[in-house]
This record gives structure tokens, C-alpha cells and sequence, in this order.
């Protein structure tokens, strides 16, 4: 996804938008819980330095599985190499950047998901968008399904990840999640806000799919 993603779109009514071969795998715009706006799009090095930036902000509780590393220098290393060896999301707000998503490493049947939302904006849903974000770019890959490790007593996160159709595999030590891409409601974090979101309009009920996003989560950046 470019910066250019959005060029093409009128405005932040996507509800009539049907999609076109030149959409991202994910429409970029974003309405929060608190009716801000937001557009996710793939990162670009040169997100580097506002990540970095972001991430200066996150504590101990903000943290999981010891990410993002405490130490500037551990830090930057990492960023350097999700950047370099994953395929990243941000979110994006009035030029700032508040939310990095990933999976990695991009040539794994089933790489790793990972979501941090900087602590100021979390509980408003972006977590959530960036995790589908993350699940539609790697379907749109080819990849077979994607893992996750959370921390067991992360209750919020776990709740998150079962709204976006995540399955416990593991409860030995952090809990591991999977997911099948061939699975139904990952296959529709693909669709363009008209068949997620309905028409404004009357339509055929044949012609809507089931409203999987119907069910929104508290988030893990929620």
C-alpha cells in the first residue's frame, strides 16, 4: 500500500465504496471508537525515525514478550530489522504515527503477528483494525496462516485477537494463537466497506455477505 492509497477515494464515507483492482488488500481509511480518522498503510523506511519516536513512549506495562526492547540501541536494531525483514502496517493520524503492526519473517508459510498501539490511543479500536490490516496484507501474500505469543494474563489482547479469529494452540508458558487464512473471517477483512459495512441503500440480502466486523472488540491496543 502506498501513500497514494487513499487518492482515489471521496472522502471518509466509504459506505457505498465497492472497491477497485488498485485498493490495497485493506481499505487504508479508519473511523475509531471516538470518531477520529485515521489511515493505515504499509510502512516505509523512512517511518523509521516516527516510530522510533512512538515507541520512547511505551513503559513496562506496555510492553510484551520484552517488545519493543527498552534499550534505545536494542530498540532501534529491532525496529531496523522488522522494517527490513517483515511486512509492516502503521497507523496514522494528522501526520503522526501512533500504531505499528507486523508479521515476520514475510517467507514463513505462517510468520508471527506482533501489534503495539502507543499508550495514549489505545482502547479506541486500533489495535483491531491494525491486526485485520496485518491479516489481509498476508493473505493478499499467500501466506498459509499467521501465529501469535500473548501473555496469558493479557486478557484485553486475547480478547482482540479471538474478535479478529484467532484460536488458542498452546497454553504452555505464553499462549500461542493461530490462524488459517482459508478461514471465513479471514478471508473477509478483505472485502470493501460496502459488503462490510452494508449500503445506505436497500439491497438483495444474497448480495450481503455476513457482517463478520458486526463484532468489534475492546482492543488490545487495544
Amino acid at each position: 500500500m502506498s501513500h497514494d492509497a487513499t487518492a482515489a477515494c471521496d472522502g471518509w464515507d466509504g459506505s457505498e465504496c465497492e472497491g477497485t483492482v488498485h485498493c490495497p488488500p485493506r481499505c487504508p481509511r479508519f473511523v475509531d471508537k471516538q470518531g477520529a480518522r485515521w489511515t493505515i498503510r504499509s510502512a516505509v523506511r523512512e517511518d523509521a525515525a516516527a516510530l522510533a519516536e512512538m515507541y520512547e513512549c511505551f513503559g513496562t506495562a506496555d510492553r510484551a514478550q520484552g517488545l519493543p526492547p527498552v534499550a534505545r540501541s536494542r530498540r532501534a536494531d529491532w525496529l531496523d530489522s522488522m522494517l527490513d525483514e517483515g511486512s509492516n502496517v502503521v497507523a496514522e493520524r494528522d501526520g503522526e504515527l501512533f500504531g505499528h503492526a507486523m508479521y515476520t519473517p514475510t517467507d514463513a508459510a505462517r510468520p508471527e503477528l506482533a501489534v503495539f498501539v502507543h499508550p495514549a490511543m489505545q482502547g479506541r479500536g486500533v489495535g483491531t483494525e491494525l491486526c485485520r490490516h496485518v491479516i489481509a496484507d498476508a493473505d493478499a501474500g499467500g501466506r498459509e496462516g499467521l501465529e501469535l505469543h500473548v501473555e496469558s494474563g493479557n486478557r484485553v489482547a486475547r480478547s482482540v485477537y479471538r474478535t479478529v479469529g484467532f484460536e488458542l494452540a498452546d497454553r504452555r508458558g505464553d499462549i500461542r494463537m493461530t490462524l488459517d487464512l482459508d478461514d471465513p473471517i479471514a478471508t473477509a477483512v478483505r472485502w470493501p466497506p460496502l459488503a462490510r459495512e452494508g449500503s445506505a441503500e436497500p439491497v438483495p440480502r444474497e448480495a450481503t455477505p455476513t457482517e463478520f466486523d458486526g463484532v468489534r472488540a475492546a482492543g488490545a491496543d487495544d
